[in-house]
Order: structure tokens, then C-alpha cells, then sequence
């Protein structure tokens, strides 16, 4: 790998989190010196999901400070960076231009390379970050914004086996949390009230799986669910506590069965490429759903590829990752900072057809 010691500060502000990280590497493996994360769940929770107007105010406001807790806990000062990351895209727009005017500034005055990174190349080289995996690994990113399988064959390069192409995983599952009057987050709520629900009450599809190939689809299964309330609804004048319990075990298990599907035919044609040491891995909050991870651990098992999750941490939108990708990054040179600007979109595979539809948490690549 990299033999010299690299420190990168990375910033993040794609979506509705504020991160700064430092990130070292020292040999081998890097080292996570500073991870600093505000979210904004109680500024957008009254309004069911993320307003971007209000996301791009708050990293505005909450960016500097951020950098200099992360600073601070690492114990250094700009002199003791070798260059400064930043997400430039995909995501919320206002939210990106606040990162990276705010890393343009940093770099211009202290003299220090800047790197554009790809928010979802972040999140695809972690597994390197925790687990040092090797070139090539399939990897599922599983998110509010983004549900991707790529081969990742290098820092810069990708290769996207499929995607969603309606609502992500994560989008899904809070707009099922909404329609049931469940609090926001979405996700940890169904999958709560799941636990002592009956996944085979009602018979939800399966999306997509009479298709071939790794796209994915969310939206019908989430207009399934809406028909179903609506008719138990009309049916009992109400929904019972039951009733919101097993339509979250329906819905809960209907994306597990899609998700596992498609990974083993993901899997199927990575392995296909005979990788020495074959992996999977799994980022993006979405992962840390029980059921959805033991379902995709059972592929793996069941194929003979590695399963590797990061820490739950490092799996949703943080800036280690950023900071991770820039030192992946920094042998190839870093973009000029005049040169590297805020994309809504930006596909990791550029050769890949666009992904259809753009979900509430980021634009799709």
C-alpha cells in the first residue's frame, strides 16, 4: 500500500450531517485520529425529512466549528496536515458548496493540497480504513440516499453491478415510519416495532426479483404498504398496535428478501473474476438493520466471499471516510482547488447508465 505517513483533515457536508475528521496513515493501516459528527435530526424532524434549504444554513453555521473540534482532538495544527479532503458530490447541493467553499478557504491559506472526493467513494474504500481489504471487493453501499453493488477494482475505479432505481432502502423506510405516524428516524422505528410483529400477515412484493440482474426497486413495496394500511384502516376505523407491528415485519422483510436476492446475483458475477481473496462489503446506515445484515452474512456464508461491516460509525455519513479517500487519493495528485467544484450528481461508474429518480436525502449517481 502507501509506506509514507499521510495526515489528511476531511470535511463532509453532503446531506444532513456536519463531520470533520483526521485521518493518518502510518504504513499499512490508517488511523482514525479525530472524527467529529453534528447532526440535524431535531432541525428537520418537524417536517418529516430533510429540507434542504435548512441543511445548507446548518453546515454553514456549524462547519468551522466542527474543523476546529477535530483539530483540537487530534492534537495538531494545519502545519501538521499533508492536505485537506472534501466531499464535492453527489448530494444537497447548498450542503456540498458549504464544504467545499469552506475547504477551498482552508487550503488557499495554508498552503495545502485539495482533493475532491466522491461522497460514495467515501464510503466504498472504508472497508479499506477498517479492515484493509484488498483490490478487488464487492460493495454494497445501503443508504437514505444512495442502494449500490460496485467492484471496487481501485481508488478510482468502480464498476456498478446495479441500484435502486426509485426510492433508496433508507428513503423507504422512513416513508413507511411516516404513513404509520412512527417517530424520525425512520429506520431503528420500524425495525423496533418489526421485532414482535408477524412478517407473514400480509403479502408484500418482491420487486424486481422476476428481472434479471442487481437493480432494485422500492417504491411499489412502499405503495403496497400504504394500500395495505388504508384498507385496515377502512376495514377497523384505525390501525391497532399490532397491525403497525406487523406491517413493519411485512415491509422489514420484504426489503430483506429483495436485498439478499440481489446480492447473491451481484456476487455471483464478482466472483466471476476470480478475486484472491473474495469479499463483501456492507456501508451506509442501513446496515446496521439486524435482519437485513443476517440475510446478507447468509449469502456470503452460503457463496464463500467475506463479510465485512464497519463500525456502525463509519457505515453512515462521516468525514473519516472522506479523509480516508483523499490519502488513497494523494499519490495521484490532488484537483486544483479553482479547479474542483459541488456536484448534485456525480456517478463513481461513469460508464454505468444513469440511475433513474433522485431520493430526499441526496441526488442519485
Amino acid at each position: 500500500m502507501m509506506a509514507k505517513e499521510l495526515t489528511i483533515l476531511g470535511i463532509e457536508s453532503s446531506c444532513d450531517d456536519t463531520a470533520a475528521a483526521v485521518v493518518r496513515i502510518d504504513g499499512a493501516r490508517g488511523a482514525v485520529l479525530s472524527s467529529v459528527v453534528e447532526g440535524q435530526t431535531s432541525l428537520h424532524a418537524p417536517f418529516g425529512g430533510v429540507v434542504p434549504e435548512i441543511a445548507a444554513r446548518a453546515h454553514a453555521e456549524r462547519l468551522d466549528s466542527c474543523v476546529a473540534q477535530a483539530m483540537a482532538q487530534a492534537g495538531l495544527g494545519f502545519d501538521g496536515l499533508d492536505g485537506i479532503a472534501v466531499t464535492s458530490g453527489p448530494g444537497l447541493i447548498g450542503g456540498v458548496l458549504s464544504g467545499v467553499m469552506l475547504a477551498k478557504g482552508l487550503a488557499a491559506a495554508r498552503g495545502l493540497p485539495l482533493m475532491g472526493i466522491n461522497h460514495l467513494a467515501g464510503h466504498a474504500l472504508t472497508p479499506r480504513l477498517t479492515d484493509g481489504l484488498e483490490f478487488p471487493y464487492l460493495m454494497l453501499l445501503v443508504s437514505g440516499g444512495h442502494c449500490q453493488f460496485l467492484i471496487v477494482h481501485g481508488a478510482r475505479k468502480f464498476t456498478r453491478l446495479g441500484g435502486t432505481i426509485d426510492d433508496a432502502p433508507g428513503e423507504a423506510f422512513d416513508k413507511i415510519a411516516k404513513l404509520l405516524a412512527l417517530p424520525q428516524p425512520g429506520g431503528p422505528q420500524v425495525e423496533q416495532q418489526a421485532v414482535l410483529g408477524n412478517a407473514r400477515r400480509f403479502a408484500f412484493p418482491r420487486p424486481l426479483l422476476d428481472r434479471a440482474g442487481c437493480d432494485m426497486s422500492f417504491s411499489g413495496l412502499k405503495t403496497a404498504v400504504l394500500r395495505t394500511r388504508d384498507a385496515i384502516i377502512a376495514e377497523k376505523s384505525g390501525l391497532t398496535v399490532q397491525d403497525r407491528r406487523d406491517l413493519c415485519a411485512g415491509f422489514q422483510a420484504a426489503v430483506a428478501d429483495v436485498l439478499a436476492e440481489k446480492t447473491r446475483r451481484a456476487l455471483t458475477d464478482y466472483l466471476a473474476l476470480n478475486p484472491a481473496q473474495p469479499a463483501f462489503a456492507v456501508a451506509g446506515g442501513v446496515a446496521a438493520n439486524q435482519v437485513l445484515r443476517r440475510g446478507l452474512e447468509t449469502v456470503c456464508a452460503t457463496m464463500g466471499a467475506a463479510f465485512f461491516a464497519p463500525p456502525l460509525r463509519l457505515c453512515t455519513d462521516n468525514a473519516a471516510m472522506i479523509a480516508w479517500a483523499g490519502i488513497e487519493m494523494h499519490r495521484t495528485g490532488g484537483s486544483p482547488a479553482e479547479d474542483l467544484i459541488a456536484r448534485p450528481r456525480w456517478p463513481l461508474d461513469a460508464s454505468a447508465a444513469p440511475m433513474i429518480g433522485s431520493g430526499k436525502k441526496g441526488a442519485k449517481a
